[in-house]
Order: structure tokens, then C-alpha cells, then sequence
């Protein structure tokens, strides 16, 4: 496979956002090995499928915006693989059949493992992760797609929040937390931040394709204060979380990570297309080191 070839299937798999990925799994981690001993094997193949799941959503985003127009020359940010021809359609058709098989594989030997004889909640798993293949595929993809409505931020809520952090928890611990949904709630709204930045950083060449995204449908100056308030009740949820169960003031450094985003809304109050691009791979970065934070806080505070 030439050089050129493997690095547009790279830049089709944008490594820049799977740090939410790790993010999720991290700390959904991290609070099942407070509450019991840690299954490695378990927590291994819960980081697999959460990024072959991404990287399958951002395979499906790539296609998906080339097929619909929505990708073209006037398009903000970094160049799409099948837009700018890189990539062939029948090509990155084959890798979304080819990902979505391994994210299934992935998912199912996770579940096995977690589950050997427990058939019913296996099921039940096995059902979310077909609704999460789905939508990672339909948020661009087919007739209708929900991201071009502007549903994109409860999907990635949902699935990089709720369902990623609650989720993990469960499979090592194999019961509901429900204080978990706090911290779950917090990396949820700083993943639909990166997202933000995105829809923000394209909102005119969204506009004339006809994708509706929040900050089409609001206007760049109330998607910046949607920005901050995605980004303070990230931080709110997770100071709650700790104040219910506090130890130690350490479980707490997560705040020191203030300075990381305020840079970021600043930068999304401030700047426009192409200036905002660096500022989403920030905001990635910046979750990660905050899940980092919280998850040592949480460990050994």
C-alpha cells in the first residue's frame, strides 16, 4: 500500500479525537477499580471497541458529508479524505463494513468475557452496541441523517458520556452506581464541546449545504455561550461527584485543569473558521488530561 495511501486512511481516522475515547473508558475505569478488583482482560477490550467505534464514527462523518455536499472545496479545517478524492467512496464503504465487523467482534468477545453466563445482560450490551454502530454510522450516513438535524450533541453525550463511563462501570463492577453518572455526565458534555468547535469552526459552509447543527441554528455568538456553559457544568458535575463522596482535597486537582478550557472558550468566543482548528484539538487534549487528573484524584485520594 503506498505511503500516501495509508497516510490519508490516517488522516480519515482522525487521531486527534480519540483521546475522548480513552477519556471515558479511563475514568469509567479508574471508579470500577475503586469499588472492586480489576478485570485487565475486561478493561483491555472496553478500550479496543471504544476506539475502533470511533474511529468507524469518523470513517462514517468522512463519507457521509462527501455524499451529501456537505464537504466541498469552500469547506473550513483540515482536508476530507473522500471529498478531496484521496479516498475513494467504494473504498471507505468497505472500511465502514470492515470496522463496524470489528467493532462488533470486539464488543461481542468484551461481552463474553464479562458475562459467560449471564445471557440476558449480555443481550441487553450486545443491543446497545448495535444502537451505538448504528449511530455512529447514521449521524452522517443515509437518508435523513440525525447530524445533519442538529442531534448531533445527544448522541455524543449518550454514547461518550452516559453509556462509555456508566457503561464501563458496570462491566467491571456489575452493578449501577448512580453517583456515576455525574463524572459520566462531565466527560459527555466535554465531548459534545469538541464537537461544538467543530460545528462552530464550519457554521457558514454548514449553512449552505444544509446541515443543521446547534450553532447553525443559534448563531456563532450563542453557540459560544453554549460553549461555556457545556464546559462549567462538565466541571460542575464532577465537583459535585466529589463533594458527595469526599476524602481528600487531592480528588479535587481536576479543577487545576481550569486555565485548559478557559483558553478554549475564549478562543470559541473569539475566533472563526480556520483559527478554530487548533483549538479542537485542544479541547480533546484538554479532556484527556483532565480525565487523567480526576482518575489519579479518584485513585488515590
Amino acid at each position: 500500500m503506498p505511503d500516501t495511501t495509508i497516510k490519508s486512511w490516517v488522516i480519515a481516522a482522525r487521531l486527534r479525537t480519540l483521546p475522548l475515547a480513552f477519556s471515558s473508558i479511563l475514568v469509567g475505569t479508574v471508579l470500577a477499580w475503586n469499588d472492586t478488583p480489576l478485570d485487565f482482560s475486561i478493561a483491555g477490550l472496553t478500550f479496543l471497541t471504544a476506539i475502533l467505534l470511533q474511529i468507524l464514527s469518523n470513517f462514517a462523518n468522512d463519507y457521509g458529508d462527501a455524499v451529501s455536499g456537505v464537504d466541498s472545496d469552500k469547506r473550513k479545517g483540515p482536508d476530507r479524505m473522500v471529498q478531496s478524492g484521496a479516498i475513494s467512496r467504494k473504498a471507505m464503504r468497505t472500511a465502514l463494513i470492515l470496522f463496524s465487523f470489528l467493532t462488533l467482534l470486539s464488543g461481542s468477545a468484551l461481552l463474553y468475557i464479562s458475562f459467560p453466563d449471564n445471557w440476558d445482560l449480555m443481550l441487553v450490551f450486545f443491543g446497545i452496541g448495535i444502537v451505538a454502530i448504528a449511530a455512529a454510522i447514521k449521524y452522517t450516513v443515509g437518508k435523513n441523517p440525525y447530524g445533519y438535524a442538529g442531534f448531533g450533541d445527544v448522541f455524543v453525550f449518550t454514547f461518550f458520556g452516559i453509556v462509555a463511563v456508566a457503561g464501563t462501570y458496570f462491566l467491571q463492577t456489575k452493578s449501577i452506581n448512580w453517583m456515576v453518572f455525574l463524572p459520566a455526565s462531565t466527560l459527555g458534555l466535554f465531548a459534545v464541546g469538541v464537537l461544538n468547535v467543530n460545528n462552530i469552526r464550519d457554521i457558514e459552509t454548514d449553512r449552505i449545504a444544509g446541515k443543521f447543527s446547534i450553532p447553525v441554528r443559534i448563531g456563532k455568538e450563542k453557540a459560544g455561550l453554549y460553549h461555556s456553559l457545556l464546559i462549567s457544568l462538565g466541571f460542575l458535575t464532577s465537583i459535585v461527584f466529589v463533594l458527595l463522596d469526599y476524602g481528600h482535597a487531592f480528588q479535587l486537582a481536576f479543577i487545576l485543569m481550569g486555565p485548559l478550557f478557559l483558553k478554549n472558550i475564549r478562543a470559541v468566543k473569539s475566533k472563526s473558521g480556520n483559527e478554530l482548528d487548533p483549538f479542537l484539538r485542544q479541547m480533546a487534549i484538554a479532556t484527556l488530561i483532565f480525565s487523567v487528573v480526576f482518575s489519579v484524584g479518584q485513585f488515590f485520594g
